[in-house]
Parts: C-alpha cells; sequence; structure tokens
C-alpha cells in the first residue's frame, strides 16, 4: 500500500468527524439565530437561513450514509449488521424530528416551540454521532471505497 492510498484510507475517519463537528457547529448557529432576536411567533430570515441550511446539510449527511457509507462497510464488515440497522433507524427519527423543525419554522411557531425541536434535534444527533463515532471510526480506518467525500458524507 502506498502512503497515499494509506492516507486516503485514513481520511475516511477524520472526514466523518470533520463533518460532525460543522453539523455540532450548524446547529449551534441556528440556535444563536433564534435567541438573538427572533420574536415570539415570527421566524427571521436568518433564522429560516440558519436552519434551512443546517436541516439540509444533516439530511444530506444521513443520506449519503445510508446510501454509500453503509453499504461499504456492511460489505466489508457484515458483522456490524445490527449496528448499521440501528444507524439507520436513528437517520429515520431525526429526519422527522427535522421535518417537524421545517414545517415549525415554516409556520412561524413561538420561540419556545422552535427551541423544543431544536434541543430534541441536539440531543438525539449527539447521542447518534457519539454512537457512529464509538463504533465505525476504527472501520473507517479501513474501508476501502473510491468516492467523493461530500457525496458519502456531506458538505464538509
Amino acid at each position: 500500500m502506498t502512503e497515499g492510498e494509506k492516507t486516503r484510507l485514513v481520511a475516511w475517519s477524520r472526514e466523518l468527524r470533520a463533518v460532525h463537528e460543522r453539523l455540532r457547529e450548524a446547529l449551534r448557529v441556528t440556535r444563536e439565530a433564534l435567541t438573538a432576536g427572533t420574536p415570539a411567533g415570527e421566524a427571521s430570515r436568518d433564522l429560516l437561513l440558519f436552519c434551512h441550511g443546517f436541516c439540509t446539510a444533516l439530511t444530506s449527511h444521513h443520506e449519503g450514509e445510508d446510501r454509500r457509507l453503509f453499504p461499504a462497510i456492511a460489505a466489508a464488515h457484515p458483522e456490524l449488521a445490527d449496528t448499521l440497522r440501528s444507524l439507520q433507524q436513528d437517520h429515520s427519527m431525526i429526519g422527522y424530528l427535522v421535518a417537524g423543525l421545517q414545517e415549525a419554522v415554516d409556520r412561524s411557531a413561538p420561540r419556545a416551540e422552535l427551541e423544543r425541536h431544536l434541543e430534541g434535534i441536539g440531543a438525539i444527533m449527539e447521542s447518534h454521532f457519539g454512537f457512529e463515532e464509538r463504533r465505525l471510526l476504527s472501520v473507517l480506518e479501513s474501508l476501502r471505497l473510491e468516492a467523493d467525500p461530500t457525496e458519502v458524507l456531506g458538505p464538509l
């Protein structure tokens, strides 16, 4: 294995961590937009922008994992089938929560309701990311997957 091949292999675990950090940051910025001046019952332009960006990025990340990353892991590590199934169930639950947040923002829900949506997504997202990192980072260090990282993990 050449040094370039080894670097490419290890990069998947680094890139997953990087995407998780960007999504955490996007959630933080979205929460700040809500706190910084969204009048009750009225979504600000900033909140709409940050929420849309965060929701789109999180959804894209999970769709890429389901479509490209998880099948590659399943092929190389069939013993992880239960873990992958659990992670995909999380993706479905997070998708449901994201849809609820988007609907609440679109109808200019009160601040308290938006905060509850963001808190719920944040809690599940953190639990999911932690589990995913504990179970998959070492696997990703040796995974052979020739693909564009943004296709597989979403925007970096």
